[in-house]
């Protein structure tokens, strides 16, 4: 069993102070929405906030991060408040947590510590689950140390002799790496019959799109008010963890696949990353993406760009891309959408909840898919009715006939490109485009 440091559901802190971090590359403006972002997965994890500030880092220490002032300012403003947890804005080292908790005498966690709660809190597919508790496994094994810390003042005897703390800490730290190597180890299995089910989904000619975009930008409002997918929709960070994927046909009759994805956020280590990896994959795979920003956000601009900087790691920046400016109704000056739309090449502003915007989506949608598609002619002789079942299975038929001259199959469908190949010899024209030249659609 692995001896998580993330605090379990069932033992959560009465209260937490939480401890924003100023760099010198911050405004006073973005120190003080990080700090808000923090509260507010703090209260999504079920830890009440008691109190907080804001603590300027000029030089970051070893010891400490803040300097060990600083840090004893921060222990009596907690204690003063009555918490019994200091959640720190930053990455904390594991030797910096164990000197904050032996200053303070409490419990001291980061902002990783409390996103991987809440992804364990949330996580309902095994994926999802495997995907977690190998991230806890991988955060806790450097920081197994605080764990025991009590047994070190049972050691007994003298030179080099290891105590009960030691002891323990070895045995536990062989238990923690076997777990993250049977994780890894049922993951890739996991990973692999996926892959399977994706591949038999993509031979199906269906285009996909990712639902992508910063936490609570409302993805699965929009999903469900395009598919009725009835995903969960929550006021909260993180609402949804596992992905959704519905079907849905566009004004043109050709069907497309869409995908819920779980939200980025600022400060998002890379290896949580790996947490929810499945719902990534399937915006690589996707046609395009379908970037929501929560117009109506203070910060909307700083969320656009932060899932911007995410997706280009992700290799994804250059993926075809619509721009839904989403929760339009609640924006009181509509001209500061100009801002937040700049640069974009397809833009669209919307509304789940009035629906506003939600017709100029899907025919924004309907032209990028088109871009995959094609519209050909073939003439099948009637020998060759393994191609005519081919191009039920991997097209859409619009139309087919029989020609009774020599009983030739005609049949006109959509045909996605990497297939064109396949039907060339067959083809009695060129592929045509289903849909005109890119175009901004507002």
């Amino acid at each position: 069993m692995v001896i998580n440091t993330a605090l379990p559901t069932s033992a959560k802190p009465v209260g937490a102070y939480l401890t924003g971090i100023r760099r010198d590359n911050m405004t006073a403006a973005e120190a003080q929405e990080h700090l808000e972002e923090l509260i507010r997965l703090s209260e999504t994890y079920g830890v009440p906030v008691l109190g907080h500030e804001i603590a300027v880092l000029r030089a970051p220490t070893a010891s400490h991060l803040l300097n060990e002032g600083r840090v004893r300012q921060i222990h009596q403003a907690a204690l003063a408040a009555g918490a019994d947890v200091i959640i720190v804005d930053d990455d904390l080292s594991p030797s910096q947590q164990r000197n904050w908790e032996k200053l303070t005498g409490l419990a001291v966690i980061d902002r990783r510590e409390v996103i991987l709660g809440i992804f364990a809190d949330r996580a309902q597919t095994r994926e999802a689950r495997l995907q977690v508790e190998l991230a806890r496994a991988q955060y806790s094994l450097p920081r197994l140390k605080r764990a025991w810390t009590h047994l070190e003042r049972q050691r007994g005897g003298g030179g080099l002799r290891a105590g009960a703390g030691e002891a323990q800490l070895e045995v536990d730290r062989r238990i923690v790496r076997r777990q993250i190597d049977r994780l890894k180890r049922e993951l890739a299995h996991v990973r692999r019959v996926r892959a399977t089910q994706r591949r038999q989904r993509t031979e199906v000619p269906l285009p996909a799109a990712a639902l992508v975009g910063y936490t609570n930008a409302g993805k699965s409002s929009l999903l469900n008010a395009l598919t009725g997918a009835g995903v969960l929709e929550e006021d909260k960070l993180f609402a949804t963890l596992d992905p959704t994927t519905r079907k849905f046909r566009l004004p043109n009759r050709q069907a497309i696949v869409i995908t819920d994805t779980v939200g980025f956020i600022r400060k998002l280590p890379p290896t949580l990353i790996e947490a929810f990896k499945a719902t990534l994959e399937e915006a690589k795979v996707a046609t395009m993406l379908l970037h929501v920003v929560d117009a109506n956000h203070p910060s909307a601009l700083e969320h656009r760009q932060a899932t911007e900087t995410i997706l280009e790691e992700l290799g994804l920046a250059e993926k075809p891309t619509i721009l839904v400016m989403n929760k339009v109704d609640m924006v009181p000056d509509r001209t500061a959408l100009a801002r937040l739309a700049r640069g974009a090449e397809h833009v669209v502003a919307t509304s789940t909840r009035t629906r506003e915007g939600l017709d100029q989506l899907v025919e924004a949608m309907a032209e990028l898919a088109g871009h995959d598609v094609g519209r050909v002619e073939l003439r099948i002789p009637p020998q060759r009715h393994d191609i005519a079942a081919a191009l039920r299975r991997l097209g859409q038929v619009e139309d087919e006939h029989y020609d009774e001259a020599d009983a030739s199959l005609i049949i006109t469908a959509l045909v996605p490109r990497r297939f064109y190949a396949r039907f060339q010899p067959f083809m009695t024209t060129s592929p045509a485009s289903t849909c005109g030249s890119h175009k901004e659609t507002r």
